[in-house]
């Protein structure tokens, strides 16, 4: 997985957009981050899960996903280790960092075009 795979594959998902964070990009549905990409380098990106989400993952594929540091890791902010992740997994991560972040009304529609 490249940067671009990552930027790529969150873009994908309906409403999102791409800005800026603290001089890193981040990716954002109705305003909320949902993730980020370059930190804390050019190798490694963040999606933004549930606690109990992180733990699934991070148990499921401890090379790719480790909590971030700090209060923000303890609330599910989780680190990807970019060159590790394969599409699939890190899809099905960053739809659930969407799924959180995302109002009702958007999650409902994308459902009804799967």
């Amino acid at each position: 997985m490249t940067p671009s795979d990552f930027r790529r594959l969150a873009l994908s998902f309906p409403e999102t957009e791409e800005r800026a964070h603290m001089d890193h990009p981040d990716f954002r549905i109705a305003g909320k981050i949902f993730a980020t990409l370059g930190y804390p380098d050019d190798g490694w990106a963040m999606v933004k899960l549930t606690p109990v989400e992180q733990e699934m993952f991070v148990t499921a594929q401890p090379a790719v996903f480790n909590p971030s540091t700090g209060a923000w890791g303890r609330r599910g902010a989780t680190s990807v280790r970019l060159k590790a992740a394969r599409k699939p997994t890190l899809r099905r991560a960053l739809e659930a960092a969407w799924r959180l972040a995302a109002p009702q009304q958007i999650r409902q529609q994308f459902d009804s075009t799967r």
